[in-house]
């Protein structure tokens, strides 16, 4: 695949002030930073979320159940990305996401509103899903246009460094709700903030949504979009040229798996998964596993711009590629380094314990995923599975037909017991679950960043690398679909798939080869098959 050069020529017809760009990337970064803020606040809340709008009993399957629902905003952004996708390629991109930002706005401030499953029990969750589609669909249709409507006012000479102020607003917006979270939390006490505060980061969001519709109406239409339109070379059909014609499918499919899965796997890892790990399997408070994860963010979130910068000096393709294969190689030491120094304590007494569970019960396909509609339906190996699983408590299946039986060290259970577990755990010397976590900072934060660091290395030069890699008929729904399918279909279970591989196997380390997996995947076809986009003239 040959590289389009730039041309002089076509881009100084279009080519904005320097002001103009200013003023553009700044309304448009700020809206999609608050777009992500909406999405984002969920899942900082993921954890919290099981025990609000899923029923008790069975915190396992409901924390998988508050993890899938996080997942269910991410069915539907391939969708938003078709729908508005062919909106922005023919009506053009400030109108599409204005559209898209509204939804967003509205469905974040209604989950704000929605009564728990204590009080309507089964349909709480059921509008949660529902409003979480809606945020899905809004968030397919925003990135893609974003990044679209800032590279096109972009000099081509600094396309890189301008658009890594569209990629760096994923992690400025989960910045932002941490924040908010962490204030609200501080600002009042634990019962008031699970009757009632909870709310307030989600009704909040009105006051950006305003904000953001009023700084985005000041914005003009791309002058590449309103040039293709002047001399009549729209497509009359964008997503049926994007996917019917064989070498635009191809651009779509190289993008997914040679740029975006990759992207989006390391990127949730790092800073979502990381999330669920410190305060679900190393038992840090939300205070503590917050405050590490927003000092890491805060050092690790320039390196999207220094990143994008190099990208306009060297190229976009192998920074993005050698990113995937640092992750590939790092992810599952990081992990464990942060498993070492985030609980010192739960990481001696797991090297010194082990727990085997036999029985009948035990071999057959007893999957809490196939069972979080029905949390009480669960076998006594389940159970037992779910709560080690709870405790971060490595364990080993040994399935020899007989009756359930659970063998702790030297000592073996016959039958399901949580006292009758816990109690011979503790004996064994595991961490008491009010004792307080002693993490080592600095290293945990150190930790942190590594994972940010990889996310931006491969997030830096995304915006620029997919907008040069699709012709400007199609640009909006190519960009929108390949992130979206990328991201929400890839990336956007990554937490879900892990914490269900852990479930399943008893590592807690075990989920991580999906994010492994993906990112190895992506370099190879990703090498093989992306070409260099640097340069290219964004109005052919």
């Amino acid at each position: 695949m040959s590289v389009q050069q730039f041309s002089p020529a076509a881009a100084a017809v279009s080519q904005p002030s320097e002001q103009d760009t200013k003023r553009t990337v700044f309304a448009a970064a700020l809206g999609t930073v608050f777009e992500w803020y909406d999405f984002f606040i969920y899942g900082s809340l993921a954890a919290f979320f099981s025990t609000l709008f899923f029923p008790k009993g069975n915190e396992t399957a409901a924390l998988l159940a508050a993890l899938a629902t996080f997942g269910a905003g991410f069915v539907l952004r391939p969708f938003g990305a078709i729908v508005f996708g062919r909106l922005g390629d023919m009506v053009g991109r400030k109108k599409t996401f204005l559209v898209t930002m509204l939804v967003m706005g509205i469905a974040t401030a209604a989950i704000g509103l929605l009564p728990t499953y204590e009080t309507i029990g089964w349909a709480a969750p059921a509008m949660l899903v529902g409003l979480r589609l809606l945020q899905g669909l809004a968030v397919g249709g925003e990135f893609g246009g974003a990044v679209t409507y800032v590279a096109e006012h972009s000099d081509p000479n600094r396309r890189g460094l301008t658009t890594s102020w569209i990629q760096i607003t994923a992690t400025l917006g989960l910045f932002l709700s941490l924040v908010v979270i962490v204030l609200c939390r501080s600002s009042m006490s634990a019962e008031a903030f699970a009757s009632w505060g909870w709310r307030v980061p989600f009704i909040g969001s009105i006051a950006l949504l305003l904000l953001s519709l009023y700084i985005r109406l000041k914005l003009h239409e791309s002058p590449v979009f309103k040039e293709m339109k002047a001399q009549g070379k729209g497509s009359r059909n964008p997503i049926a040229e994007t996917f019917g014609d064989r070498s635009n499918l191809r651009l779509v499919l190289v993008a997914i798996f040679g740029v975006v899965a990759g992207q989006a796997v390391v990127w949730y890892t790092g800073h979502f998964y990381s999330l669920y790990f410190m305060t679900t399997t190393l038992k840090m408070s939300h205070e503590q596993a917050n405050t590490y994860l927003l000092v890491a963010l805060a050092l690790g979130t320039p390196f999207f711009l220094v990143f994008g910068w190099l990208s306009d000096r060297i190229g976009r393709k192998w920074i993005v590629v050698t990113g995937c294969v640092l992750s590939a190689v790092l992810i599952m030491p990081l992990f464990q380094a942060l498993a070492t120094y985030g609980n010192p304590a739960l990481t001696e007494f797991r090297a010194r314990t082990s727990v085997v569970l036999s029985g009948n019960n035990c071999s057959e396909d007893q999957s809490i995923v196939g069972q979080l509609f029905r949390p009480q339906a669960t076998t006594d190996c389940t159970k037992a599975k779910a709560l080690l699983t709870a405790n971060a408590i490595p364990y080993v299946v040994n399935a020899d037909g007989t009756s359930l039986r659970i063998r702790i060290g030297d000592k073996e259970l016959t039958r399901f017991d949580d006292a009758a577990i816990l109690g011979a755990l503790t004996e064994k010397g595991m961490p008491s679950a009010k004792a307080p976590v002693q993490p080592n900072a600095p290293t945990v934060v150190a930790t942190l960043f590594g994972l940010v660091f990889l996310a931006t290395m491969v997030y830096g030069p995304l915006g620029a690398l997919l907008v040069e890699l699709f012709p400007v008929r199609i640009r909006y729904s190519g960009v929108s679909v390949a992130l979206q399918l990328g991201n929400g279909w890839i990336g956007g279970f990554a937490p879900f798939v892990a914490t269900a591989v852990v479930i399943a196997t008893g590592n807690i380390f075990g989920g991580l080869w999906y994010t492994v997996i993906v990112a190895a995947m992506t370099a190879v076809i990703g090498a093989l098959f992306l070409p260099e986009t640097r340069g290219r003239d964004l109005s052919k």
